[in-house]
């Protein structure tokens, strides 16, 4: 019975790293095919979306004059505005009174509004 028990123990020992190596190879493989799907769907993705692109990139072209137009047109007044409405890090958020007013209120803390040619 030893003898049994110690020829069992010697195979398991020897097999042991056979198996291994098979479970590795699997392993691999399986990460390979894993890969080689989200390559798939990937792909797959990309063809489904380039025709979008392609007519997105398309209308960017046509539109381009007429955003640099209202750029040209609207950047002063921008910053007119902007001018006009101080650093926006020194308001709360706007708030909707009950009767439907919106309020923006000034931060405690916040410098003092210089009011030139403006009547409140």
């Amino acid at each position: 019975m030893k003898q049994i028990a110690a020829v069992v123990f010697v195979a398991s020992l020897t097999l042991t790293p056979a198996i291994a190596q098979e479970a590795e190879v699997e392993e691999k493989e399986g990460f390979s095919l894993m890969e080689e799907g989200a390559k798939l769907f990937f792909r797959g993705i990309m063809d489904e979306i380039e025709p979008a692109l392609d007519d997105l990139q398309g209308l960017a072209q046509e539109m381009e004059p007429a955003i640099r137009n209202l750029v040209d047109e609207m950047g002063p007044a921008f910053v007119e505005l902007m001018e006009q409405i101080d650093d926006l890090s020194h308001y709360e958020a706007p708030e909707i009174l009950p009767n439907g007013d919106i309020i923006i209120r000034r931060k405690e803390g916040a410098p003092e509004l210089e009011l030139e040619g403006i009547e409140i």
